[in-house]
């Protein structure tokens, strides 16, 4: 399912951005988008906020960072997300990108601050509305410059909150209705993904593990709920409200990481998680896993899942998570 791309917004698109970071790059620290986080954002006074304007929700998905470290856990409003990414971070650690179209959830967080990875990976979607707490200086004019609606709390303050029950940095929450009146639906969900019955073949596969240098999480297949019971590092993954999260199909997509122009206050390099191009993935669906390719020929394309003889692979109705990790 490729999407068809509009050269006139896309060459315009990859100039600015181009040129942008080639001034971001020279330019050095500049003002933060809205609340600090990991203390890339200002909370001198001294950036006056733009005025928030609404959200045109028509087609367009709803993406919010979400904090995943130990001290974020456990997540509010994970569970009805579509599709959940996960990405590595500085030190290791790792981010979760909850993309959401079909249900918004009364709250979402802890919220935390956007990478330069986010920006290729939100152009499958049509204009996305993106939620993060902040962003590294340097990387904020192309998050300006980028077919996104950012929607950082220094733009949007009403959307967002401080709760009690965790310190922050780890207790910044969003309220999506706030954001958008309603849930685009599923037809915003642009990513090339397909849904029906599952793939011949396979083999057998009771748990998955993925590690990150300083992150591990392990899917394992529940008969009795029919989804993949999320653990991380070792611990059953729940919301809030005490729901185990179990989505129902977990794609392993190996990709390229590299290090890329930006840092964090303490100089750890942030990844650069490269989701265009092609390769391989696993897919876990059914208690099985397909060793499948996937493609992405442009950033303005979704992914496509083929088996070995070039047949599509179809995920489980229900929710997807996404894990990229790094090829061999």
């Amino acid at each position: 399912m490729r999407r068809t791309a509009r050269p006139g917004r896309a060459s315009t698109t990859v100039a600015l951005l181009a040129a942008t970071m080639t001034a971001a790059l020279a330019a050095g620290c500049t003002a933060g988008h809205g609340q600090s986080d990991d203390k890339r954002g200002r909370t001198d006074g001294q950036h006056t906020p733009a005025p928030h304007h609404s959200v045109d929700a028509a087609g367009s998905v709803l993406a919010v960072k979400i904090d995943n470290a130990p001290g974020a856990r456990p997540q509010t409003g994970l569970d009805t997300a579509d599709i959940v990414y996960v990405e590595q971070v500085e030190g290791g650690l790792s981010r979760l990108m909850a993309v959401y179209a079909t249900t918004l959830p009364k709250v979402v967080g802890p919220v935390r601050s956007a990478r330069e990875s986010d920006l290729e990976l939100l152009r499958q979607f049509d204009r996305p509305t993106l939620a993060f707490s902040g962003a590294q200086h340097k990387l904020l004019p192309l998050i300006d410059q980028a077919p996104v609606q950012a929607e950082p709390p220094g733009k949007a303050s009403k959307a967002y909150f401080r709760g009690t029950a965790k310190a922050a940095p780890h207790n910044l929450y969003l309220r999506p209705a706030r954001l958008m009146p309603s849930a685009p639906g599923p037809a915003a969900l642009t990513t090339g993904f397909r849904y029906g019955p599952a793939p011949a073949g396979g083999k057998a596969e009771k748990s998955r593990t993925i590690r990150y240098p300083a992150a591990r999480f392990t899917f394992t297949w529940s008969p009795a709920q029919h989804r993949y019971l999320v653990a991380m590092d070792g611990t059953p993954t729940v919301t809030t409200d005490g729901k185990r999260v179990a989505p129902a199909t977990v794609v392993v997509q190996y990709v390229k990481v590299h290090k890329s122009a930006f840092h964090d206050f303490l100089g750890n390099y942030t990844p650069y998680t490269e989701t265009v191009g092609s390769g391989r993935a696993d897919v876990l669906r059914d208690g099985r896993v397909h060793d499948v390719n996937w493609k992405r020929a442009t950033a303005m394309d979704g992914t496509s899942f083929t088996t070995k003889d070039g047949r599509p692979v179809n995920f489980a109705k229900g929710q997807v998570w996404v894990v990229l990790a790094q090829a061999s």
